[in-house]
């Protein structure tokens, strides 16, 4: 476990700026800590960079085509719960609205700002309503008390699905979703037709909220959404850094790449050096997060049973 403090003064060091057991002045753990967050949300944007995705839970509301994703959006949770150290209890029954599920952002009485879920204990996420154990991002102690909960904007919409009630069974059954480009929603002719689920979504990700539009317009359903995580910014020099094994030393080294410019660095050898390292440590964790394309998907006609436009209600499918 290390802090953003040791990668940015290990950082410091690796580029001579600091000597062996000297500490950053003020200033200079300023400008490399900026700089540590803005790699972090570079690094949102390289598919390959990100380790895991983040799956967004709500249920849709009848008549409701629009829902906003992002702080002070409309998909989000609302739960009791309590802090003690790195763990988040949340009793049963304490979910009142919307669903517990990993990268989700907590505010309340007495949570630490910018807390986030890292990890499932007991609650395994995936289901609207569900208590149970999580583990956050920064130790902390707060009492029991109203937690809300929402997911940063997502940069895209990767894939989904839709969880209906399975009548007299007691389960539920998921379908895909198809996800539209705009052009592809553009073309919907009653973009307020009724239907009994969404069967296609069309995500709009804008500058501070996301909009996610739904077609048909639904009667019920939870949608399932699957989005690249955003890497979280940190909010001070000393919090934790939870990520999986290597992107320690991908910080590291990729903020001595860009810490270089600033001090003047002009040396050939140093230069070549560090740029292999940061460029070697960003292989290793892409290679391991690589993903095969999907060679094969059914096509969204056979699971709309129609063409995707509903311009045969206009015109009985003859044009």
């Amino acid at each position: 476990m290390t802090t953003p403090y040791d990668i940015l003064t290990r950082a410091l060091k690796d580029i001579g700026a600091l000597e062996a057991g000297e500490s950053p002045s003020a200033d200079a753990a300023l400008d490399a800590f900026d700089m540590l967050n803005d790699l972090c949300a570079q690094w949102s944007n390289e598919n390959m960079m990100v380790f895991y995705k983040t799956e967004i839970i709500f249920q849709t509301v009848q008549n409701t085509v629009q829902y906003t994703l992002g702080p002070s959006g409309s998909v989000g949770a609302t739960f009791t719960g309590s802090i003690s150290g790195t763990t988040l209890t949340v009793p049963t029954n304490g979910v009142t609205a919307g669903a517990i599920t990993m990268g989700m952002t907590l505010s309340g009485t007495g949570i630490t700002a910018g807390t986030t879920i890292v990890g499932f204990k007991t609650g395994a996420g995936g289901d609207v309503l569900e208590g149970g154990t999580y583990i956050v991002s920064s130790s902390q102690t707060a009492s029991s008390t109203t937690i809300t909960a929402y997911y940063e904007r997502p940069l895209s919409i990767e894939s989904a699905f839709v969880r209906v009630s399975a009548s007299g069974s007691g389960g539920y059954l998921d379908y895909p979703v198809a996800i539209l480009s705009l052009e592809e929603y553009e073309s919907l002719g009653i973009k307020q037709l009724n239907g009994p689920w969404a069967k296609m979504v069309y995500y709009q990700p804008s500058e501070t909220l996301g909009t996610l539009y739904v077609f048909p317009n639904p009667s019920s359903g939870e949608l399932h959404l699957f989005a690249n995580t955003i890497f979280r910014t940190f909010q001070n020099y000393y919090e934790t850094i939870t990520l999986p094994q290597g992107f320690n030393m991908a910080m590291r080294w990729c903020l001595a790449e860009r810490l270089m410019p600033m001090y003047g660095k002009a040396s050939t050898t140093q230069i070549t050096m560090i740029n292999a390292f940061a460029a070697q440590a960003k292989a290793i964790i892409k290679r391991t997060n690589m993903k095969p394309p999907q060679v094969a998907r059914y096509p969204d006609s056979l699971l709309m049973g129609k063409a995707k436009d509903a311009g045969f209600i206009m015109d009985g499918g003859f044009r």
